[in-house]
């Protein structure tokens, strides 16, 4: 089956919102998703747009996504964080999540970006034995942080 990579526009957020929550749902975290059609359009298509997407389309539908955003490392330089790589369950297995995957590292490549770095659950085998093929390292030794909504707020009002 052909499939083709382009540059997202933002009469995609649509269909990117639904690889988004897809992933949530795989994730485990189908409830978590608080991002809007609207946010994603004036987010990634606005004046200072705050990242880049790639989509996957098979036969002008929309199976797979890859959004990703500069970052900057005080010890490397210019960096890419990729949020999400998703193609839709029914058509896994086609080479798409590779090619979406080729297509972020050769657009930070051509940037001159030092490092590419995500967030992998330890539980997805298949896509850490992916990543550590390609060249990736997972970094076992790192934890991620967030603080969010309430926690932010509960914060600034106790300074």
């Amino acid at each position: 089956m052909n499939f083709t990579i382009r540059e997202a526009v933002k009469n995609d957020m649509f269909d990117v919102l639904k690889l988004i929550k897809e992933l949530a749902h795989f994730e485990k975290e189908a409830d978590a998703v608080q991002v809007t059609v609207e946010d994603l359009e004036k987010d990634g298509f606005g004046e200072t747009p705050l990242f880049n997407c790639f989509v996957a389309e098979i036969d002008a539908e929309i199976v797979g996504m890859a959004l990703f955003y500069p970052r900057y490392s005080t010890w490397k330089g210019p960096t890419i964080h990729l949020e999400d790589l998703i193609v839709t369950e029914n058509k896994r297995g086609l080479k798409i999540g590779g090619a979406l995957y080729a297509k972020v590292i050769e657009f930070g490549y051509k940037k001159g970006v030092r490092r590419i770095e995500w967030a992998v659950l330890d539980w997805n085998k298949p896509a850490i034995d992916f990543y550590e093929k390609s060249g990736a390292r997972v970094l076992r030794d790192w934890n991620t942080v967030h603080i969010e909504n309430d926690a932010i707020k509960n914060y600034i009002n106790s300074l």
